[in-house]
């Protein structure tokens, strides 16, 4: 158990209001928290059966702390982000339509009090989420996501809160999800809502909710970042509400993967990281005397979870999914001629980037795609593909959008994305890296400054990244793949995913595009990236590298000069990976 953060604190009488009859004694709360968890469900991978972190875990960790402090003591809640990012919530998303879902029976099985929805849960589409919604709903659970706004009224459209007796003491839950929504998702995907920031509403249902139902403990679940707590950042807005909200003991935040807790005044802050790696855990302390609260007392702390020790009951119950799972993951779909590296898109073109682009060129009738590396550092080895091979080239459910762009506005993109990933003029370090100390392995580890998964690349034209000049004179743009002349000012068909063409990573904004009218440039919508990948396979049975880099359909672009780029890149595709490049 790795202690993190604690707080002690302790309040005057004359600060705390009345209880309603609170018998006098002293109540102990325990608050369990998940977020992200991605799909971690199973405690085995499909390929090649090795554990890994899930929710068998979390379940072990949970059921001790109910014998422990007694199961009425103990809350838990899932801050969002559950039904994407593996294959177990891809295949009961689109495959097993027919059966309840499983995410609903695993939180039933754990009793989880509640559930928020996260921007990656409102990304499966109206069709997986209102199910899950309603099938968590059957269970007693609700699915929280209070600034969801109907349009056609100023009703919610996901369940808000949820008051219940825990220990002695009543306690409210309030549940909300990402308000950046639109950055990132097609507007069809949440059709018939809108989102509006956590602040001041989360604030406006904490004080309702104090002088309807007057609970001794709230609880404030936000699919929110951490952030830095300066009110600038829409997308991370937990810190935000933990220095600003009042009559709140825990805010529980997510979305950033950041294992975190830290206090201010009378709140904790709580963020479990991802993955099923931890559990987040908050003490609530009260001492009652003459029906008023005269002590509080609050701690925060996230506590490493332990994939050997997993709730194998829990295992034994759901392994009959888990079969299900495997069997389709490892259906085959295909075949590759030759080893491709993801990490290989960080250099220039490559086998996996190319078959990204090839994939948005071939099914569209786009002149240009843009696309980045989604998949950080994985090898995809020569032979027969299965399914789950499919994810490592494409782990999201984005959708392929063509829209129009004008060749100006592509050159300006483009320079914004290199401008995320290189320093020019390049000295030390081509690539924008950072070291950092790897206190676990007590060694020097390097990482990107910013998201690889916002490094676009271009196909469909041949340029040229210069990098020894500045920003807005790197790009060079020499023709189209054809060999036809490339004109700034005429307008091309471009393919991305729905992501970036929603705004999300910024780079349409940099390049002069505003996103919130994007639907006036949307010419086409097709399916998910992966959906049409496994129907390229089903047509051409077969991945051929030299077929995905014609450069009569893709172009091609490098880094100039050749030489200082090689040293440079070879230099810090090592400090990255390790090794040579």
């Amino acid at each position: 158990m790795k202690k993190i953060y604690v707080l002690v604190l302790a309040i005057a009488s004359a600060m705390i209001s009345g209880c309603n009859g609170l018998k006098d004694g002293e109540y102990t709360l325990d608050l369990l928290t998940t977020n992200d968890v991605h799909g971690s469900w199973f405690d085995s991978t499909y390929t090649d059966g090795n554990l890994r972190k899930s929710l068998y875990a979390i379940s072990s960790r949970v059921n001790r702390f109910r014998d422990s402090v007694g199961a009425d003591n103990v809350i838990l809640l899932d801050a969002g982000d559950c039904l994407q990012g593996d294959n177990a919530p891809y295949y009961f998303n689109y495959v097993d339509t027919v059966n309840p879902h499983l995410f609903p029976r695993l939180m039933d099985y754990m009793k989880y009090d509640a559930v928020c929805v996260g921007n990656h849960d409102i990304e499966t589409g109206h069709a997986v989420y209102d199910r899950v919604r309603k099938q968590l709903e059957a269970f007693g659970i609700p699915f929280l996501g209070g600034n969801a706004i109907k349009n056609s009224s100023e009703d919610r459209y996901f369940q808000t809160f949820r008051i219940l007796e825990r220990g002695g003491l009543k306690v409210a839950i309030l549940g909300y999800t990402n308000p950046n929504m639109k950055a990132w998702l097609a507007e069809e995907i949440w059709s018939g809502m809108h989102f509006v920031s956590l602040i001041p509403l989360v604030q406006q249902d904490v004080d309702k909710i104090r002088e309807k139902d007057n609970p001794q403990v709230v609880i404030v679940a936000v699919h929110s970042g951490t952030g830095e707590g300066k009110e600038d950042n829409y997308e991370s807005q937990g810190l935000d509400l933990m220095k600003s909200l009042k009559g709140v003991d825990f805010v529980v935040c997510s979305h950033d993967h950041r294992p975190f807790v830290s206090s201010a005044d009378s709140i904790c802050l709580i963020n479990s990281g991802s993955h099923a790696k931890n559990i987040g855990h908050g003490r609530i302390s009260l001492t009652v005397k003459d029906g008023k609260i005269i002590r509080k007392s609050l701690f925060a702390e996230t506590i490493a979870c332990d994939l050997t020790d997993v709730d194998t009951a829990m295992r034994n119950r759901f392994h009959p999914d888990f079969l299900k799972v495997k069997e389709f993951t490892l259906a085959k779909v295909g075949t590759l001629d030759k080893d491709i590296r993801t990490r290989d898109a960080f250099t220039g073109m490559s086998g996996y980037i190319n078959l990204v682009h090839t994939i948005g060129l071939e099914a569209t009738d786009a002149e240009i795609s843009i696309a980045a590396p989604l998949t950080y550092n994985k090898t995809i080895k020569a032979g027969t593909l299965v399914y789950n091979d499919l994810f490592s080239f494409y782990p999201y459910e984005n959708q392929l959008f063509v829209i129009n762009m004008s060749g100006k506005e592509i050159k300006d993109y483009l320079e914004a994305s290199y401008d995320g990933w290189i320093n020019a003029p390049a000295t030390d370090h081509l690539l924008k890296i950072q070291k950092k100390d790897d206190q676990r392995n007590n060694q020097e580890t390097w990482s990107f400054v910013n998201r690889s998964y916002n490094f676009d690349s271009a196909a469909g034209i041949y340029y040229t990244v210069d990098i020894d000049k500045p920003r807005g004179e790197r790009i060079k743009i020499l023709s189209m793949a054809d060999g036809g002349s490339f004109v700034p000012e005429k307008t091309y068909k471009v393919a991305m995913t729905s992501y970036r063409a929603s705004g999300g990573g910024g780079l349409l904004q940099q390049a002069g595009i505003d996103t919130d009218k994007i639907d006036e440039r949307i010419l086409e919508r097709y399916p998910e990236y992966r959906e049409i990948l496994y129907r390229y396979l089903l047509e051409h049975k077969a991945i051929v590298t030299d077929s995905i880099s014609d450069r009569n359909i893709i172009g091609g672009w490098e880094f100039i000069p050749r030489l200082k780029a090689k040293k440079l890149l070879d230099q810090d595709m090592a400090l990255l990976f390790g090794g040579t490049n």
